[in-house]
């Protein structure tokens, strides 16, 4: 294996070393996985109006989230059951994070708890969450994790049920017996029984509250302080009901492409997404980002910052910590390279006049003279 020089080249080492099992999981989306492609695809169709002679030997990356400063708008999305992929998991993850300065978020499906995840040291942790039945399983997991340290709450509200991945069902995916769902060991929940399909799609009809609805948002805000982040909005509609739901911020994300095919790309949504907030609340991408110029577009479409998934569980495949740490790294590098060849030497400087769109209306340019 020659040396790694982007985030793209983590993912046929992991399929390389990962069970086909473990490697399906992290890799499909739903059904035809027409949006697994459009995620990455999309973004090749969005081109940059680079500004010159700018003095940019000064680069400044950082940003505030959610009033904590990092060092990049680069986040770390949750995904679950991340020791499937290195025996390290969510661990190693954490590590990386706080190595970088930047934020991870747990998933509620973590084969490490919140707790275990906290006592790898100092760093700014948010925690996603998936609404069970049992809301006395809901209130221990949040006040837990508020607990041990964790600054915001990444609520995923595009899953009252799992989208059907067939490999999963081919597979009949299951978590391996060494493995636990961490947060829910005590609760009798951590495990996932084998069943006819994808015994975690399974799991989720048996476990995950199709009632789900906005009233539950403002529920959440009376058992903890914690903001909330609202997960999978696509649509103006939503974001608007979000930001009356008293949401601390939006995160335009189609899971993955894991859950309704056919959904635009989270880029795509993105733009109708900021115009619906109104500036009332962060936007935040999730999905498809594997290029530091994917970070500038998503920034440039009025998205605060973005969270990667895929990238961290292949480079954790295939080096554990150091693997993602150089994700973060290469990411943190290319994106610092678009800022200066686009003419920004701050976060503030990206704007929607640095990129052109297929839906632009044609710039009206000077007039030649005859």
């Amino acid at each position: 294996m020659g040396e790694v020089t982007n985030v793209t080249e983590y993912q046929a080492i992991a399929k390389e070393k990962l069970p086909k099992m473990v490697y399906d999981y992290y890799a499909s989306g739903a059904e035809d996985q027409w949006t697994l492609a459009e995620n990455q695809n999309a973004f090749s169709r969005i081109l940059f109006r680079p500004r010159i002679l700018i003095d940019v030997s000064k680069i400044d990356m950082t940003t505030t989230i959610l009033g904590f400063k990092i060092s990049m708008p680069i986040m770390i999305a949750p995904t679950a059951m991340q020791k499937m992929a290195h025996p390290e998991g969510e661990y190693a993850t954490a590590r990386a994070a706080s190595a970088a300065n930047t934020i991870m978020t747990l998933s509620s499906w973590a084969t490490s708890s919140v707790e275990e995840v906290a006592s790898t040291g100092p760093g700014i942790r948010f925690f996603q969450l998936y609404v069970y039945k049992d809301r006395k399983v809901v209130e221990q997991l949040v006040r837990r994790a508020e607990k041990a340290g964790f600054k915001a709450i990444a609520l995923t509200v595009d899953t009252p049920r799992l989208g059907r991945r067939e490999s999963d069902i081919k597979n009949r995916f299951t978590l391996p017996p060494n493995l636990t769902l961490k947060n829910f060991e005590g609760l009798d929940l951590g495990k996932m029984d084998e069943a006819n399909d994808s015994g975690l799609a399974s799991y989720v009809a048996g476990q995950i509250d199709r009632t789900l609805s906005w009233k539950d948002v403002k529920w959440l805000q009376t058992i903890t302080s914690m903001p909330i982040l609202v997960k999978g909005v696509l649509t103006a509609e939503d974001a608007r009901i979000a930001v009356q739901s008293g949401a601390a911020g939006i995160i335009v994300s189609n899971h993955g492409a894991r859950q309704l095919d056919y959904v635009p790309s989270t880029i795509m949504a993105l733009e109708e997404v900021v115009k619906g907030a109104q500036g009332r609340v962060p936007v935040f991408l999730d999905g498809g980002v594997r290029r530091g110029t994917d970070v500038f577009k998503a920034l440039a479409l009025g998205a605060s910052g973005i969270f990667i998934g895929r990238p961290v569980v292949f480079s954790l495949a295939a080096e554990g910590e150091a693997g993602v740490r150089k994700v973060l790294q290469m990411l943190r590098d290319e994106f610092e390279l678009t800022m200066a060849l686009s003419g920004c030497r701050s976060l503030s400087e990206i704007t929607r006049n640095h990129i052109s769109t297929e839906w632009d209306a044609p710039k009206a340019l000077p007039s030649a003279r005859l």
